[in-house]
């Protein structure tokens, strides 16, 4: 019986082993294109230029493009067609970014998702590929800056966070500093100077 019972786990150890290996090769880039850019009068924030002088949202493609990374664009993305990626909306509308996660965990299915904003115009292809590569075991990891998480610079197993996210949308709290903390969420540590990488560009102010 005993030798069996090992015979079983070390059975299961390794079933479970390659179905993680295998969620590990399967990933899906979600860049995070919604609202309307009333903050920047109008224009969508991932067409504004970044430093290095391309588009913000052509630059995180090219940097998923890169790293061997399908591409999906999440929200309103009629002003990145020219893009020629697929788009998906949020899902349920209407409920803040919650819903735009809720829809690219639907489409990862039982691959990771890495969800990146698309006003992030300084972030590096190396700190995307140390998200997008590294070997932690977790629900979701995700990098922290002044003490809260970056949802929008995570990586998320779509098959385990998908239902603890559908409970929250359903609820009056759709925080997703909440949702991180109830998906039991790792942190991805950061040097200070890959935290400056992950400055947003959400008003006029901070365009540089």
């Amino acid at each position: 019986m005993g030798r069996v019972l090992a015979h079983f786990q070390s059975v299961w150890m390794t079933v479970r082993g390659w179905c993680y290996a295998k969620r590990m090769r399967e990933r899906l880039a979600g860049i995070f294109v919604g609202g309307a850019g009333r903050r920047m009068g109008g224009t969508a924030k991932g067409l504004l230029r970044a430093p290095t002088g391309e588009a913000i949202a052509e630059r995180l493609v090219a940097t998923f493009d890169a790293l061997g990374v399908p591409v999906v664009l999440v929200g309103d993305a009629r002003a990145y067609a020219h893009l020629g990626r697929e788009a998906i909306a949020d899902e349920p509308a209407g409920i803040g970014p919650l819903g735009g996660l809720v829809a690219a965990l639907r489409r990862a299915g039982g691959a990771q998702l890495i969800a990146i904003a698309c006003d992030m115009p300084y972030v590096s292809r190396a700190l995307v590929a140390r998200l997008v590569e590294s070997a932690v075991d977790a629900p979701v990891i995700a990098a922290r800056r002044d003490g809260r998480w970056e949802p929008f610079f995570a990586r998320y197993d779509a098959w385990r966070v998908l239902p603890i996210a559908i409970v929250r949308a359903a609820t009056a709290d759709r925080s997703l500093q909440s949702l991180l903390d109830d998906a039991s969420a790792t942190e991805l540590l950061i040097a200070p100077d890959e935290a400056d990488e992950l400055r947003d560009w959400d008003t006029p102010d901070d365009v540089t």
